[in-house]
């Protein structure tokens, strides 16, 4: 097995960011689309209230988490929030996602925030097991409408 990295993500990311997003079934780039997408990633790695995170083993990136920090009104600290967390299905179960999230965790608690939530898919089963495992709890759902 090999030894799992995490760092923080950085623009030469950006192709191995966009493929792993793509397997957690996000639109996949285009031609077209590409070129804005990656500036949208280079805002959001450059912005003062994110430290998005890749995982490398084996010599390539093989996991991502993106993780901001957010006021909430009814908190005077920050909330964590992890809105997307993939490892390539060819390398799950081998200690990126709970290295992702333990890391996330840290940078957390070293920025004082109160809590770190993480959103995931129904049927993301098996990440929810490493999530319970890594100490997050089910708290509840979320709703959304596609505009």
């Amino acid at each position: 097995m090999a030894e799992v990295t995490v760092r923080p993500a950085d623009a030469g990311d950006f192709d191995a960011v966009a493929a792993l997003l793509a397997e957690l079934g996000r639109p996949t780039l285009t031609a077209e689309s590409a070129a804005d997408a990656r500036e949208v990633y280079l805002r959001h790695i450059a912005r003062p209230d994110t430290a998005s995170l890749v995982a490398e083993a084996g010599g390539g990136v093989v996991g991502f988490m993106s993780l901001e920090f957010r006021e909430r009104l009814n908190q005077v600290r920050l909330q964590a929030w992890v809105p997307d967390l993939i490892v390539t299905a060819s390398r799950r179960g081998l200690g990126a996602g709970r290295a992702l999230v333990t890391r996330g965790i840290e940078l957390a608690r070293g920025r004082g925030c109160w809590s770190l939530t993480l959103e995931s898919g129904h049927q993301r089963q098996v990440a929810h097991a490493l999530y319970r495992a890594s100490g997050l709890r089910d708290e509840g759902l979320y709703f959304r409408i596609h505009l």
